[in-house]
């Protein structure tokens, strides 16, 4: 790490899975034996509204909440939230890592505000001189798993400081069982394994 924490702020809509994300995360790091500080936050994530994660990884963090400006990693399962997290939360270098969906939140669905595009995703990180990444796979089993998809990108890739596929693996089967721990497992090892040069 560049510096004595990592800070990841994660956020998505209400119905994403950024509560499993966020623990997946938080217990992955804890099984690599990493120092982590976590918290959510739910308040609208039964109306469809904006739900947020902060993960602070490293020995110096003494508050779980990732300052605005100050997160080395966003994580978005949503383009106008990855758009949101973008501009109040990533730090200029930062990464943003993007899973492209679209719930279009009521001021779009009403022609008050634009639609986010992955075009104006693109201007907004050159602009703040991140380095952004999409995830997408085409035959996705499950909208549910978006979450699992982007866990499998950022180990393929190496974003996460420290973690290995194990940890992730151990992470989800502390909190999943049965028949839908399988198949995220499943997804999770294809995914991985398809390697680092393979398309998102």
């Amino acid at each position: 790490m560049a510096s004595a924490t990592f800070d990841i702020y994660m956020l998505g809509v209400g119905g994403q899975g950024i509560g499993l994300l966020s623990e997946a995360l938080l217990r992955a790091f804890d099984h690599a034996g990493t120092q982590v500080r976590g918290v959510d936050t739910h308040g609208l994530a039964q109306r469809g509204g904006t739900v947020i994660s902060h993960l602070r990884v490293g020995p110096d963090t003494h508050s779980p909440l990732v300052r605005e400006g100050s997160a080395d990693l966003v994580i978005a399962l949503e383009r106008h939230e990855a758009l949101r997290g973008l501009q109040t939360h990533l730090r200029p270098g930062g990464q943003l890592v993007y899973y492209d969906a679209e719930w279009q939140p009521l001021p779009v669905r009403l022609g008050q505000a634009p639609r986010v595009t992955p075009e104006i995703l693109a201007t907004a990180a050159q602009e703040r001189r991140a380095r952004l990444h999409r995830v997408f796979v085409e035959d996705l089993p499950d909208p549910r798993q978006q979450n699992v998809a982007v866990m499998a990108w950022l180990i393929r890739h190496g974003v996460l400081p420290g973690l290995t596929a194990r940890h992730l693996e151990a992470a989800l089967a502390d909190l999943l069982e049965g028949p839908t721990l399988a198949r995220n497992l499943e997804l999770f090892s294809r995914l991985v394994g398809a390697g680092p040069d393979s398309p998102p």
